[in-house]
């Protein structure tokens, strides 16, 4: 059992030799779907159509060596890049699954990492793709201040106003600012079902759902009932939902009339206040002008001067003394305000059919998709993109999710081992050793007698101390022996044969520990 457990951390430590290497080393380019509409992994090819830098490189950590992505290089500009799906994309009775990876390197301040699918036109040109362009889907996180949001935006024509109209799904109830700061990767996907219903996910786990004709701002369509523009409110219709008490008086002693404000009766005048002396006096020395005509300019006044004998007095002039609020002073009374027993409530119109409402069974009616496009402003650069997918089949963006973002997840134990055989693949013969040895010694030492084949025969037994009793000889007898065609009936020999079975098993015995114990010395 010791050189098992030898063998077994031998054959560890070499599948564990260099696991940076071998982690590095198990990318594998997944195969283009066949069913995909546009997939792309970013692995190879020239970039043709795009404004901005951008550049097809691996990250800065990268976990898989060759696992390479678009990226985002010049940051505080606007960039665009867009390419033509395999065959339009029709809005019909199947899903649309759109997924991508998105890694923000070097975080993001401010920016966004969404991806459009662009509406099917005779005048669509990528060499042209822009801001302006027409797109049916808008999809992925955006960033800017404190806010964070994983967009999903449908562009319809408004059938009322002939234009074009965004229409956004509610924001997601959980927290996203890990997806935005962790620097790892993260595969965005959404599910946009027949049904008109919707599913976002994250890393695989739901984030969001709803539907397009109950969850969209703007909704989508006109609603189905109105206010009655000719309703009008009756003239009965008691909407106070307060009022004066009626059974209220005023108090006897409420006087109405009293002032807010009365002098201070306790300050009075102060001494050497010349109360008969004007502050202001005509100037005595001031002629009157020759050229004064009465009546063009009315009648003459001297100007007006400080009164010399209020220059060493206290003051001069009206004396009063300040106001102060009334201690009686009540204002206008009012009786006190009840709740109103006919109050009717607030009024409003009547509800009535929509006219302008569609009885379509198919309200939404999105363009169809002629390609796919990145259309941003980051603030922020090294923003990478990769394995972007686009089919209406969700087993075949299960088995590339698998294969994509699959390779960065960490295997499991049993993975981890299979995968050490393909750079070496004498581990099969240890795997197979490891798992085999224990069992051929463990069936060996626990039934050492034990011998395959029915247990009528003579040479089947069990070990025990009890006396065993001789097996009928009779050739006729019930005996079991002659139907599985022994020849001659058990005797003196059955006696010898089990001896002869103890030797060996001891001989085998020996054998076995006789190498263990050469093993160690060897050691």
């Amino acid at each position: 059992m010791r050189l098992h457990v030898v063998l077994f951390c031998v054959y560890l430590r070499s599948m564990t030799a260099s696991p940076q290497d071998d982690a590095k080393s198990l990318y594998r380019s997944p195969q283009i779907p066949d069913e995909a509409f546009f997939a792309e992994t970013f692995d190879s090819g020239p970039l043709d159509r795009y404004v901005g830098e951008w550049a097809l490189e691996e990250p800065a950590n990268s976990v898989l060596a060759g696992n390479r992505g678009l990226v985002l290089k010049s940051p505080g500009r606007h960039h665009g890049i867009a390419a033509y799906l395999r065959t339009p994309f029709y809005f019909n009775d199947k899903p649309l699954i759109l997924q991508y990876e998105v890694l923000f390197q070097n975080g993001i301040d401010c920016g966004g990492a969404y991806i459009k699918l662009l509406s099917d036109s005779s005048q669509l040109r990528l060499s042209y793709f822009n801001d302006a362009t027409p797109y049916s889907i808008m999809f992925g996180p955006d960033k800017c201040g404190s806010i964070y949001k994983v967009h999903f935006i449908i562009c319809d024509i408004d059938p009322l106003m002939a234009v074009r109209q965004e229409r956004h799904a509610r924001q997601p109830d959980v927290d996203l600012t890990e997806y935005f700061t962790d620097r790892k990767p993260h595969i965005y996907t959404l599910y946009l079902h027949p049904d008109h219903s919707y599913e976002i996910f994250i890393d695989q786990s739901l984030i969001s759902k709803g539907n397009l004709l109950e969850d969209m701002d703007p909704p989508l369509g006109p609603p189905s009932e109105i206010l009655d523009p000719n309703d009008k409110k009756p003239e009965d219709w008691d909407d106070r939902p307060h009022i004066p008490d009626p059974m209220a008086t005023k108090p006897l002693d409420w006087d109405e009339n009293a002032p807010a404000l009365i002098p201070d009766p306790s300050v009075q005048r102060p001494p050497g206040w010349l109360e008969e002396e004007l502050p202001l006096i005509p100037n005595p020395e001031a002629q009157r002008p020759y050229d004064w005509d009465d009546e063009m300019d009315g009648e003459w006044e001297a100007p007006q001067i400080p009164n010399p004998a209020c220059l060493q007095a206290i003051g001069c002039g009206p004396w009063s003394p300040p106001l102060i609020s009334n201690p009686a002073y009540k204002g206008k009374w009012n009786p006190p305000m009840v709740k109103n027993p006919g109050y009717q409530g607030l009024w409003q119109p009547r509800t009535i059919p929509n006219p302008a409402a569609s009885e379509d069974p198919q309200p939404v009616q999105l363009h169809p998709v002629a390609a796919v496009g990145l259309e941003l402003w980051s603030v922020t650069g090294g923003v990478l993109f990769d394995n972007i997918l686009l089919c209406d089949d969700l087993e075949v963006a299960r088995r590339w999710t698998k294969d994509t973002w699959g390779q960065r997840q960490a295997p499991g134990i049993v993975e981890r081992l299979l995968m050490a055989t393909d750079k070496r693949p004498w581990l099969w013969g240890v795997y197979v050793f490891t798992v085999g040895l224990p069992i051929i010694l463990f069936i060996s030492f626990m039934w050492p007698d034990k011998r395959f084949g029915p247990p009528h025969m003579d040479y089947y037994y069990k070990k025990t101390d009890e006396p065993q009793p001789d097996v009928s000889q009779h050739p006729e007898g019930p005996s079991s022996l002659w139907a599985y065609g022994a020849g001659s009936p058990a005797g003196p020999r059955r006696r010898e044969n089990r001896r002869a079975q103890k030797k060996s098993d001891l001989e085998f015995k020996a054998s076995i520990a006789m190498a263990v114990s050469l093993h160690e010395e060897e050691e």
